[in-house]
């Protein structure tokens, strides 16, 4: 069908002005008629509508970010089909994904990075307490509002813990510079995996540079699993560079258990630019021991590949 401004989904859904487009749909700034209130109105494109994983892909984002309502998670309010094309309407989130700051940026300062660690860690731990994990955690997945508060978005590869996988046999979802060496092996998702993801975008946040790169998304799967996690800048700040090389550990169970408890040793940690994050009494959880040293100022389709068959064997360096 013919989407365009003006079109109207469902019989509520108004579509205003192209958002974002994406490799398997679009994200348009949409008005609710009934209740008179700004969405984000997310459409599959007509190539991804006849491919039967992107559709299941789509209908997970539905249904498992649709029962997760947190201050740090885009919210799902409803799901619909309007002439053979699926949509999800959601929040509205007016800030710019942590990918663009970085790319602008290049590096954050510590103090901030920090705060939107914490901040994504308590949004990850409501979708983790309700079984799922969400396989996607990267920057271009963390839209960031004034005051560095985070909104985790797209749900679209999460797994819930009673859901089979949308993939064959040997095939992994996620993005392959943020993939925890357990995902690229083909084991299941669990809360670690997200953390690691999480560790990446620390060190890149730190370093100006993802620790793995390479020609192709397996490649980068074979040296998330294989080769040593490259050495912090001698400028960070040494309790946050033994966080990030934990987060960053290939064995899962040497990473922080869960997203609260990573949340709680973010809190503690002295940083050189200026001490711990600055949290506000709303924000804090019940019990943070957040330092009193006052701190600084502060993608729709995601990448599928298969792994190779001696992902293991691989000496490390080989790329």
């Amino acid at each position: 069908m013919s989407i365009h401004a003006g079109t109207t989904l469902g019989g509520r859904y108004v579509l205003r002005s192209l958002l974002a487009v994406g490799g398997m749909g679009e994200v348009w700034r949409g008005m609710d008629a009934e209740l008179d209130r700004e969405v984000a109105i997310k459409l599959l494109k007509d190539g991804a509508m006849e491919n039967e994983t992107y559709l299941k892909r789509f209908r997970n984002e539905a249904k498992n970010a649709a029962g997760l309502i947190h201050t740090n998670i885009a919210q799902v309010y409803d799901f619909g089909d309007h002439a053979g094309t699926p949509y999800l309407i959601m929040e509205l989130v007016e800030g710019e994904p942590m990918s663009t700051i970085l790319e602008r940026e290049r590096t954050l300062n510590e103090a901030r990075l920090v705060k939107i660690m914490r901040h994504t860690c308590r949004g990850l731990a409501v979708a983790h307490d309700a079984g799922v994990m969400h396989r996607d955690v990267k920057p271009g997945n963390l839209l960031v509002q004034e005051r560095d508060h985070v909104k985790i978005t797209d749900f679209g590869v999460s797994r819930g813990t009673d859901q089979t996988t949308l993939t064959a046999t040997g095939m992994v979802m996620g993005t392959a510079q943020y993939l925890a060496p357990e995902l690229a092996l083909g084991k299941a998702a669990t809360p670690a995996s997200d953390l690691y993801a999480l560790g990446v975008i620390a060190f890149e946040s730190v370093v100006g540079k993802r620790p793995f790169t390479a020609a192709s998304a397996v490649d980068i799967a074979i040296a998330q699993v294989n080769d040593p996690v490259p050495p912090l800048p001698a400028t960070t700040s040494p309790q946050l560079a033994a966080l990030i090389e934990r987060l960053l550990e290939k064995n899962p169970r040497k990473r922080p258990r869960t997203a609260l408890e990573l949340d709680r040793l973010l809190s503690e940690l002295e940083l050189v630019d200026g001490g711990g994050p600055p949290t506000s009494p709303a924000e804090a959880p019940a019990s943070t021991g957040a330092s009193s040293r006052r701190s600084m100022p502060p993608s729709i389709a995601p990448r599928e590949f298969r792994p190779r068959p001696d992902i293991e064997r691989r000496r490390p360096g080989v790329r």
